[in-house]
């Protein structure tokens, strides 16, 4: 099936070249390619008729089914072998593969972390922990979430993602425990103290394996802290890219209840046919981080600028510039225009994943005149659980299931939006499922001349910016998207490849890790699995 996605224009260009030389021909192609830049650039006009003879369509029954695959499909298991090897080593000399390894039964000390920032900050980092004790062949320490820096929740990894299997999923990986354990010798108890250091930001391989290493082996145990974007994502490394994901779309997985309570709105939701998320990303934190304020009375702003100098860095910003540059988020009612223009029909089941909106309904009703089938978690299940928790860890861990699950998912504000960005990675690896993704600078033109008056040709505008982004197939991932928004290539693989590192690796993988483990001890991973759970039960 043929999808929407990275439409150009093309103008149609004839005429006959006479043998003059060339140097002629060489100064009509200029000519050419001039005049259909200039037509390009002057047939996006807002305010006057759109061009005729290229009316853009959008297939709306299209973006309920999946993006096209090109044949790709998600796989990030290992795709060499994984011999046993020394402490710390990893070589790239077998067949111009990557040798990754099991663990060895030895590690060079034990790793704490503290993850901060909300769910899906914390979600990156519990994936950057584990690839920095791989990188280090250390012992991790169950990764611990901040309670205290955004949701003020102390539910903490256990009370939100299933132990045993993160343990479990991850044994070929790393070695997991609960906590330090205490040293006996010589009939006495000896407590471990993990030497506390504050890493860099996006730190590199090289700083792990000297300064972080370092100190391990002369304290035993180091504790990182902050951990939120210390190891660099961009990694000329495809199995440690691979790791990541492994980390993120499979050991990573919601409490029991959790997946329970998101597939129960899920399942309400789609009795009545398909269904889109929205991450309407119009919150106070976000508006002040943004320096968007006009658009509010001044008792709003004041509270924004507030919010602004309380927590963010001082800088001069000016909200027209801000604007034009697409550096603020989608108001509801743009967010409403865009998809009317789309041609969805007001008869679209819309599923909110948002904390509280600043502003409130003078800024909803619009959206909701436009599409008034608007749900959140609360509204299609106001359970207590939910009730009790709808803005802290349990309610975005439930939201990120619906969006995740959900037909069609839109965020409003992708840049900094952790939450955004997380769910397109974990989508594109679900099965390139549909995404709607605004080009808020390309946009911002069109919005600015509706508001003027220039209302003609507006949808047309609009269509023409959304026919040229992705709508959620494969796509080359290009600066500044993150590696967890789009792990294309390195954790995609295809069976009919062109070139043999893209080859999918045999279906069997797991039995031939498991005897891969065998020889560095299969036992002792599971008593490690089991020794752990136990632990934090207690």
């Amino acid at each position: 099936m043929r999808r929407l996605g990275h439409h150009r224009l093309h103008g149609k260009a004839g005429g006959g070249v006479g043998t003059k030389g060339m140097v002629a021909k060489l100064s009509i192609g200029v000519i050419v390619l001039l005049i259909c830049t200039l037509s390009l650039l002057f047939s996006f006009n807002i305010g006057g008729n759109p061009e005729p003879s290229r009316p853009s369509k959008i297939n709306v029954e299209e973006l309920w089914e999946s993006a096209d695959s090109g044949g790709w499909r998600p796989s990030s298991a290992p795709r060499s072998d994984w011999p046993r090897i020394s402490l710390g080593a990893f070589q790239a000399c077998i067949d111009d593969k990557i040798t990754f390894a099991a663990p060895t039964k030895e590690t060079n000390g034990y790793l704490r972390v503290r993850c901060n920032g909300g769910l899906n900050q914390q979600r990156s980092a519990i994936c950057n922990a584990v690839l920095a004790a791989r990188i280090m062949n250390a012992t991790l320490v169950l990764p611990e979430l901040d309670a205290n820096s955004f949701w003020h929740d102390a539910s903490g990894f256990q009370g939100i993602y299933d132990v045993e299997h993160f343990i479990e999923t991850l044994k070929y990986d790393v070695k997991i425990v609960g906590k330090i354990p205490d040293v006996h010798k010589n009939g006495k108890t000896k407590k471990i103290k993990a030497f506390q250091i504050r890493p860099p930001r996006d730190a590199p391989i090289d700083w792990y394996l000297t300064t972080a290493l370092k100190a391990m082996k002369e304290h035993s145990a180091i504790y990182l802290t902050p951990f939120s974007h210390r190891l660099a994502e961009e990694i000329d490394n495809p199995e440690y890219q691979r790791l990541r994901c492994r980390v993120n779309y499979h050991a990573l997985r919601f409490k029991p209840h959790i997946m329970k309570l998101s597939e129960s709105i899920v399942d309400k939701l789609r009795s009545q046919g398909h269904f889109m998320s929205i991450h309407l990303r119009f919150e106070m934190d976000m508006l002040a981080f943004a320096g968007c304020f006009d658009i509010f009375n001044p008792e709003e702003q004041k509270i924004l600028r507030k919010y602004r100098k309380e927590n963010f860095a001082e800088k001069r910003l000016i909200y027209n510039e801000r604007r034009a540059i697409g550096k603020c988020p989608l108001t509801p009612e743009e967010v409403g225009l865009i998809l009317r223009a789309m041609r969805f029909d007001n008869s679209t089941r819309i599923y909110l994943a948002a904390g509280e909106l600043f502003g409130g309904e003078r800024f909803m009703s619009p959206f909701r005149t436009l599409f008034p089938r608007l749900d959140n978690h609360s509204s299609v299940d106001p359970s207590e659980e939910l009730s009790a928790n709808s803005q802290g860890l349990i309610g975005s861990a439930v939201d990120y299931m619906v969006c995740l699950l959900s037909d069609i998912f839109m965020p409003t504000y992708d840049g900094p939006s952790n939450f955004a960005n997380n769910l397109l990675g974990h989508r594109l690896y679900y099965g390139f499922r549909t995404t709607i993704r605004p080009d808020r600078k390309a946009l911002a033109p069109v919005f600015i001349a509706r508001e003027k008056g220039k209302t003609a040709g507006f949808e047309e505008a609009v269509r023409r910016v959304m026919l040229k982004t992705n709508f959620g197939g494969p796509h080359k991932r290009v600066s500044p998207e993150s590696f967890y928004t789009n792990s294309w290539p390195e954790c995609f693989c295809q069976m009919n490849p062109k070139k043999a590192s893209d080859k999918c690796p045999p279906d069997n993988v797991v039995e031939i890790l498991e005897s891969r483990l065998e020889s560095v001890g299969d036992s002792d991973s599971t008593s490690q699995t089991n020794s752990t759970v136990a632990g934090l039960e207690r």
